[in-house]
């Protein structure tokens, strides 16, 4: 399994950016960030200074958004959905996304469950829930 440090996080956001903008080659994996990337314009200036990225590390901003774990979310919901891993994501998101009319809105929204799924299995001591995990984002799927 891979495992990143947050700096290696960073670092890769920070590149792919770079090579977006330059108009260089990406692989299969950094397309798909910079698509997301593109897709958060509020976030280019945290990504063009791949120094600054890694010194902002020791000072959180309280209340201001992680632009590189939004983006790794983003990343790993895209992943999850290529290969349906937890089975049966792939088919809630694109329900989420025919009901937001939005794939971005509807990653949003998968975050939250994501995120909710990632923190109760820290909290507990256990392996994540992937069945909780799909059914929050059902919920959100059926709700308007």
């Amino acid at each position: 399994m891979f495992s990143p440090s947050q700096a290696d996080v960073r670092r890769y956001f920070c590149e792919v950016y770079a090579k977006s903008r330059a108009g260089e080659a990406l692989e299969a994996l950094e397309t798909i960030a910079s698509l997301w990337i593109a897709e958060h314009p509020e976030y280019h200036a945290d990504l063009s200074d791949a120094d600054r990225a890694l010194g902002a590390m020791l000072h959180a901003e309280e209340g201001k958004t992680n632009p590189f774990l939004h983006l790794s979310m983003h990343l790993s919901i895209s992943e999850q959905c290529s290969i349906d891993q937890p089975r049966g994501i792939r088919q809630a998101v694109e329900l989420l996304t025919h009901r937001r009319n939005s794939l971005h809105l509807a990653h949003h929204e998968a975050m939250e469950c994501l995120g909710k799924m990632l923190w109760e299995s820290q909290c507990a001591g256990r392996p994540p829930d992937g069945d909780a995990y799909i059914a929050c984002v059902q919920r959100h799927a059926t709700r308007d």
